[in-house]
């Protein structure tokens, strides 16, 4: 992490007072263009970012900032959602929740009718609105301070939260391959997330560093929803040598499983093993409690909105995850067919 510059060290640069650096900051009319032109090049030099709560103290913004996202899972929203808030809660900020979808031609211009009707401090990103162009274009051409939640692009471009979701994979993969079973069927989640080729990544390396084959057949479709879970489950149990396994890319479509398997009569975990992604509270409320990849979403939301929060410099933060080990994965002979 770089060492984050601060108001005096742009003062001591341009040779000004502290007062001086936040007048220009402010653009407060009563400085000379020369003056100007010194702190403007000293904050070029220095890579200085004005914190948020520092502005707000001083009276020059609205002391809220919004949270933008796009995401069909509600379990998952509701932990993002919470990690900003508490956050905002230790410094008095206002959290504004706003989805937008990012398919919708208009988002770019939505965002910044958003930022220009509220006066927002600045703007958590989640995904898969962290990856939108639009959106990215309109935020840098207003000049509002933005961090984004597990992006997969552009990485120079702003400070960044993430975890590593291809790893992550790969653990979950691993743990199923150690288990017994030789036939994981894997369904992937929504197209316009990053994360999903990600995690398929991971998928197809834990199966390759096993020497187990990649068959094209044992991938499905998903939207990171409990319906495509239960339309993926019902095509794997259709096939003549179906999985012993099931890895869902997150826990919503987990539960789609786990629902389509009891409706066909399956004895779960014993006929059929499910794994999930992410851990929201989906997974210790559906039955068999599902083993799943837990995702630190709560911290990683809170991680941004302090970034955004204390204005530091280009920063990337990765969070661990960990594997937890429930009720809906068991142990089989690999021998058996």
């Amino acid at each position: 992490m770089s060492q984050r510059s601060n108001i005096r060290d742009v003062s001591a640069r341009a040779g000004v007072s502290v007062k001086t650096v936040s007048r220009v900051l402010n653009d407060h009319p009563y400085v000379s263009q020369d003056t100007r032109e010194k702190v403007e090049a000293a904050i070029r030099d220095l890579e200085f970012r004005p914190s948020v709560a520092a502005r707000i103290l001083a009276g020059t913004k609205s002391a809220q900032i919004a949270l933008i996202y796009d995401n069909h899972s509600p379990y998952y929203i509701n932990q993002i959602q919470a990690g900003c808030w508490a956050r905002c809660h230790q410094d008095g900020i206002r959290l504004l929740g706003q989805p937008v979808d990012v398919d919708d031609p208009d988002v770019g211009d939505q965002v910044r009718g958003l930022v220009s009707e509220t006066h927002v401090d600045g703007i958590i990103l989640s995904s898969p609105v962290t990856d939108c162009d639009p959106v990215l274009r309109a935020l840098e051409q207003l000049g509002t301070p933005f961090v984004r939640i597990s992006p997969g692009t552009n990485h120079a471009m702003t400070s960044s939260v993430f975890m590593d979701d291809a790893q992550a994979a790969d653990d979950m993969t691993t743990h199923l391959i150690n288990m017994g079973h030789r036939r994981i069927g894997f369904i992937k989640g929504h197209p316009n997330h990053m994360a999903s080729d990600e995690r398929l990544f991971g998928y197809r390396r834990a199966l390759d560093r096993a020497g187990l084959p990649f068959e094209p057949q044992m991938i499905a479709d998903g939207l990171f929803d409990f319906d495509s879970g239960y339309a993926a489950c019902e095509r794997f149990l259709l096939m003549p040598h179906r999985p012993t396994a099931i890895f869902a890319a997150n826990d919503d479509m987990a539960a789609g499983v786990l629902a389509a398997a009891h409706r066909a009569g399956f004895d779960l975990p014993n006929d059929l093993s499910v794994a999930g992604f992410d851990d929201t509270t989906l997974a210790r409320m559906v039955w068999p409690a599902l083993t799943t990849i837990r995702q630190p979403v709560f911290d990683l939301a809170y991680t941004a909105t302090d970034l955004l929060l204390t204005g530091q410099n280009l920063v990337h933060r990765r969070l661990q995850h960990d594997l937890v080990e429930r009720d809906s994965v068991r142990a089989r002979d690999p021998a058996t067919k």
